[in-house]
């Protein structure tokens, strides 16, 4: 691969403002968006169409760096409704087009002007085909974005700083993007007359362990009937059961399942023998099979899109899903007692498990389809009638 990657036509008659560095070297240059300065992670790709904005404030994508493989991102602007988290959440971006003025009736203003003020990096103007290939072919790697107005890089001071960063494997993020306190939630899905709504009346409480939890997740909680109590991603289990749930989730969230499990997985494992119904999505999946027994592993590229296609096992029904993890539950070490109910239709890794004995399931994708199908939303109706049966 070149060590100097760009697109000529888009560099015509303008000066490159930011580099993205790649660890073996590699150089693609292109135009700083968003905030100047410098970001570093793992650069992944995401196939969405549509849902940046979502993905963004995704904390499960903390610590990478974003290649949007859609061209034309920041056509429908941005807005106060579609952001998934109040704390942090990607490192940064990569696009291909220049960002254009909104053309979205809720749009509230400009992409670049939201970038600027929740202080994310970004970078345009470069060939995400081509990345996105040497993404598929090699795996992801880690690099810096530089984003600096008079164009002046110490390249060889960014390929270090690429090449030493330590990688998602072994990091725990979870931490760093869970609430410091419990907090209570009520508010439920957005509808296009009247916005997002309230939970008028409770039939059942969820605690919600706050790996890096996505606000439409707790809305579709919400939706279902359920009062929620959001606890850090440190609760003991001692903790959980102080709010009397009728059921626990185990939320989303990035870095390693083997390293936030170091602490995650024994209060999980109280959890499932409790005999409480408790449900699981991302990272929360990817833990409960540790809990369970399992293992889990580094992918090559991950699965980060919103168009993915899972076959349920139980029912025989393909469902397009929107997904973004890195790391995978490995089938070979599922033990007796759990059962595979969710494949991958791309690549057949697992994207679901249940117990046999007891009221307890995961799921690899993300159901509250944000962004995203809703093909997934029966997955809340599960949880729900799980724990109505259990009461």
């Amino acid at each position: 691969m070149s060590k100097s990657l760009y697109t000529p036509d888009l560099h015509e008659a303008r000066t490159a403002t930011a580099v993205l560095v790649l660890g073996d070297g590699s150089v693609f240059h292109g135009f700083g968006i968003g905030k100047t300065g410098e970001t570093t992670g793992e650069v992944c790709f995401n196939t969405s169409m549509t849902g940046y904005q979502e993905s963004l404030t995704d904390p499960s994508f903390a610590g990478q760096l974003i290649t949007f493989t859609f061209p034309h991102i920041g056509n429908v602007g941005f807005n106060d409704e579609d952001v998934e988290t109040s704390g942090s959440a990607a490192n940064g971006l990569i696009v291909r087009a220049d960002v254009t003025d909104p053309a979205n009736w809720r749009a509230a203003d400009h992409l670049n002007k939201w970038l600027i003020e929740r202080d994310l990096i970004g970078i345009s103007g470069i060939d995400t085909r081509r990345l996105t290939h040497v993404i598929r072919e090699l795996g992801a790697p880690n690099g810096v974005i530089a984003h600096n107005e008079n164009g002046e890089f110490d390249l060889e001071a960014l390929k270090k700083k690429a090449a030493e960063w330590p990688g998602l494997e072994g990091m725990d993020l979870a931490k760093e993007v869970s609430c410091k306190e419990p907090y209570e939630w009520s508010e439920t899905s957005w509808s296009i007359e009247s916005g997002y709504g309230k939970l008028q009346s409770a039939k059942r409480h969820i605690v919600a362990v706050d790996y890096g939890v996505k606000k439409n997740i707790l809305r579709c909680l919400a939706s279902h009937g359920c009062s929620i109590t959001v606890v850090p991603a440190t609760s003991s289990f001692e903790d959980i059961m102080s709010h009397k749930p009728d059921g626990i989730f185990l939320a989303n969230g990035p870095g390693d399942p083997a390293a936030t499990g170091e602490y995650a997985v024994p209060v999980i494992r109280k959890c499932v023998d409790s005999g409480i119904p408790t449900f699981g999505i991302c990272l929360g999946h990817q833990m409960l099979a540790i809990a369970l027994g399992a293992q889990t592993m580094k992918m090559q590229q991950g699965h980060r899109g919103a168009n993915q296609p899972v076959k349920d096992l139980t029912t025989g029904k393909v469902e397009i899903t929107s997904q973004n993890h890195g790391f995978v539950v490995k089938r070979e070490t599922l033990p007796e007692g759990v059962i595979e109910t969710h494949k991958s239709l791309f690549d057949g890794v697992v994207e679901g498990i249940a117990l046999k004995d007891k009221p307890v399931f995961s799921v690899q994708y993300h159901p509250e389809a944000s962004p995203g199908p809703q093909d997934s939303y029966y997955l809340f109706k599960r949880f729900v009638d799980l724990v109505d049966a259990h009461a």
